[in-house]
């Protein structure tokens, strides 16, 4: 595989950062955003309806107590002739006190659905983005940090969690809320309520400007955390700690770790301070209106309007109804901008189209025909290439019978692994095609094409789970007998019987409790287990000891029986024996043939031979 671009693993990790930066920098506006967000609740319409229904009756209820105030003073304790009506005053008592036990207990149930509904569109939300991202094209994953990835399903789809479980009964709860107060106090007093509500226009254009500001600052924080969380994947995976050990680069780390650390505290501070004078304000002006209430009142009474101590206290009450939901319904204004950078990320992502996917017209593998693969004037340069780059493969013509054993060989970066990606489809060509059973394989379902394809790398890829786990990964319903026949076939089931647990150990993070060789074999029983017709083999014993090497190949060699295989060989003594050897030079076949065939050619095969064997000599 050919790599593009130059400069070590800090140029490598500014670059990405650049990249994302530039992938969200030049994001589409997502339309229609809050339809969207909307219509992720479309499958909980019953649980919405019903939670709206004790939403808005405990907003209701939240007012009728005020109202009870003004009775239980003008008439219960200070009526118009007379000592206190002390029977009303109980009953006024009685039924506010009945009221508020109430409001709890709709309370309690409205969190309920409020709370499951919320959670369950947010988990909705994050395996919808996951499920998306596993459609996604290879090439999507090379040029995009797993670290930023992983943000995005959990820190942006976090970061929603409170707006999507807590917005709608916010929302609709505190304008029922603020309406019936609002109605309430024009009973009481429409010149008081003229006072209340004056200031109410220049609070609601100050919070939009605080909104704006913080969604500024929302997105540059989950950039932020993505980096952060990228920094963390690298760093602290087994590979990370071995590579910085290895360097003696561990205080590299922390500092790279520690200076991204300190630009995500000055935006959380930034985050945190943003619209603190809007809400100081807001709360003063709260705190002022009762007092300020008492005052009109005065004016009022000295000229001769006819407002009784009840009607004060009652609106003094109801006003406190109208003002701080308000406030509330204005700090959920807030988070919903907020928010809204949130759900942007997030969208753009599930808006990413897969460069890869079934045609329309796209059929199963013809099983008559498994097995023969064909290149035909494939041209080939990895996504993001420059125009005036070389391409990694150039008119390569080639073709693979059913059931032959061929063999790709030529020097580092010549792209003897690019064309093993392109069987599977992992990449598609930039001209010419690439036959399966006799159809391009841009016309084969996907589905069909990898299950006749099987692939051992060099890089074998273990899950930190038990070997039994792992190789059931390939056939989730496999039998115990099953996997012992195929670990056998691998050459693995005698060392896994010596191990305490047996096929129940547990393999640590990739695999590093295995050795190199055992952890080749396992991935080789692993894809025995899916039983392909096709086998590629991506240099899969380069990185290990001769011992282990030689155990590897007789499994390989093994495997590769009675099914085409592709073998990309780095040491040229493993396929000395293959059916056709390709020699790949510069993206181009230069030669091919048997070994002997190739030998006698005194070509570029016969050179790399010598060369390795005065390597082997010389060791």
């Amino acid at each position: 595989m050919s790599m593009h671009g130059h400069g070590g693993p800090m140029g490598g990790r500014s670059r990405d950062a650049r990249v994302q930066r530039e992938m969200n920098a030049n994001a589409p506006e997502i339309p229609h955003l809050f339809r969207r967000i909307a219509g992720l609740f479309s499958p909980f319409r019953g649980q919405l309806i019903a939670t709206a229904t004790l939403v808005i009756t405990s907003a209701g209820l939240t007012v009728i107590p005020p109202l009870l105030i003004e009775v239980a003073f003008n008439q219960g304790l200070f009526p118009p002739a007379g000592g206190p009506n002390l029977s009303l005053l109980v009953s006024m008592v009685v039924l506010m006190i009945a009221i508020w036990i109430v409001s709890a207990g709709l309370g309690v149930g409205q969190t309920y659905l409020t709370q499951t509904v919320g959670n369950k569109v947010m988990g909705i939300l994050r395996v919808k983005l996951f499920s998306h991202l596993q459609s996604m094209e290879l090439a999507f994953f090379t040029r995009t940090k797993t670290g930023i990835i992983q943000s995005r399903l959990q820190n942006d789809v976090g970061g929603v969690a409170g707006v999507l479980s807590n917005t709608v009964s916010t929302v609709l709860g505190n304008t029922v809320t603020v309406l019936a107060a609002f109605v309430a106090m024009l009973i009481l007093s429409w010149q008081l309520t003229l006072v209340a509500v004056i200031m109410l226009p220049l609070m609601v254009i100050a919070q939009r400007k605080v909104g704006q500001v913080r969604a500024r600052i929302a997105t540059k924080t989950q950039e932020s955390l993505s980096e952060m969380t990228a920094i963390t994947q690298e760093a602290l995976s087994v590979s990370g700690i071995m590579l910085a050990k290895s360097f003696s680069q561990q205080g590299a780390e922390v500092q790279r770790y520690d200076k991204e650390n300190k630009v995500q505290i000055g935006l959380q501070v930034r985050q945190a301070m943003s619209g603190q004078w809007f809400f100081a304000m807001v709360q003063i002006f709260l705190s002022s209106i009762p007092a300020i209430i008492y005052l009109v009142a005065g004016y009022l009474i000295a000229g001769g309007v006819d407002v009784t101590i009840g009607t004060i206290v009652a609106f003094t009450t109801v006003q406190a109804r109208l003002l701080f939901p308000l406030m509330n319904v204005m700090q959920v204004g807030l988070d919903l901008q907020t928010s809204q950078a949130l759900f942007a990320r997030i969208f753009q992502y599930l808006d990413l189209v897969p460069a890869i996917a079934d045609a329309p017209d796209a059929t199963p593998v013809n099983p008559a025909k498994v097995g023969h693969i064909e290149f035909d004037h494939v041209t080939f340069k990895y996504p993001g290439a420059g125009a005036d780059e070389t391409p990694t493969l150039s008119d390569v013509s080639l073709s693979v019978k059913p059931g032959q054993f061929v063999a790709f060989v030529g020097p580092s970066g010549s792209g003897k692994t690019t064309l093993s990606y392109l069987v599977p489809r992992f990449f598609d060509v930039e001209s010419g095609s690439v036959l399966f059973g006799g159809t391009d394989v841009r016309h084969l379902t996907a589905d069909s094409l990898i299950a006749n394809i099987g692939i051992v790398s060099q890089e074998t890829y273990l899950f930190h789970a038990t070997i039994a786990e792992n190789l059931r990964y390939a056939k989730p319903d496999a039998t115990d007998d099953e996997l012992i026949k195929v670990a056998k076939a691998a050459n693995i089931h005698d060392t896994i019987a010596t191990f305490p647990m047996g096929y129940d150990t547990l393999v640590g993070e990739r695999g590093y409790r295995l050795s190199g060789g055992e952890k080749q074999r396992v991935a080789i029983a692993r894809v025995l287990l899916k039983d392909p017709s096709v086998l590629i083999l991506d240099e899969a014993t380069s990185s290990l000891d001769t011992v282990s090497e030689r155990i590897v190949q007789k499994t390989l060699d093994k495997a590769a029986r009675n099914r085409t295989t592709i073998a990309i060989a780095h040491r040229l003594s493993t396929v000395v024996n293959a059916d056709v050897i390709f020699v790949i030079d510069g993206g181009r076949v230069v030669e091919q043939g048997t070994h002997t065939q190739l030998m006698k050619k005194k070509g570029l095969y016969s050179r790399l031979i010598a060369q390795q064997e005065s390597v082997g000599n010389a060791t």
